[in-house]
């Protein structure tokens, strides 16, 4: 008879979190079963499941960098409603045609009359964000050609 194991027991052989463990599982990495409100992953299941991380060298796990999600707000003083305005449409524009390789990517805008100002909230992957930061630097007059886009 095959043995079980719950999430927290898989999180603990494998050193790694608990949810992390549930995201394999809900993104089909990691078979499990569903015993009442929680879930059993076979023996076996886990067998295969580690199997891969050695075959691939690295878990049917993502990369590091697709592990590492960062946020940021960033603030762009602007002095016409209509300056604001157009750096909004100019970053929503650039959101509805991010390629894929982005993944699920977000941002938040919104233009404060009262402070005469453009708050734009990020939250992605690295290559994301590096992509949208250089696109404001670029937007706003922050970047030097001279310094290879580096905001001054």
């Amino acid at each position: 008879m095959d043995k079980y194991y719950t999430v927290e027991q898989v999180a603990e052989l494998l050193t790694m979190h608990p949810k992390t463990i549930q995201r394999y599982i809900r993104e089909g990495k990691l078979r499990a079963s569903k015993v009442g409100k929680s879930w059993r992953v076979s023996g076996h299941d886990l067998s295969v499941f580690t199997e891969n991380v050695g075959l691939t060298g690295q878990a049917t796990l993502e990369s590091a960098q697709d592990r590492i999600n960062i946020s940021c707000v960033v603030d762009i003083l602007t002095d016409r409603t209509d300056e604001g305005i157009g750096i909004v449409n100019l970053l929503t524009a650039a959101m509805n045609c991010k390629p894929e390789k982005y993944g699920k990517s977000t941002m938040h805008t919104q233009y404060l009359e009262h402070e005469s100002k453009v708050r734009v909230a990020l939250w992605g992957q690295l290559p994301f964000m590096q992509e949208m930061l250089d696109l404001i630097a670029v937007v706003t007059g922050s970047s030097d050609e001279k310094t290879g886009g580096e905001i001054l």
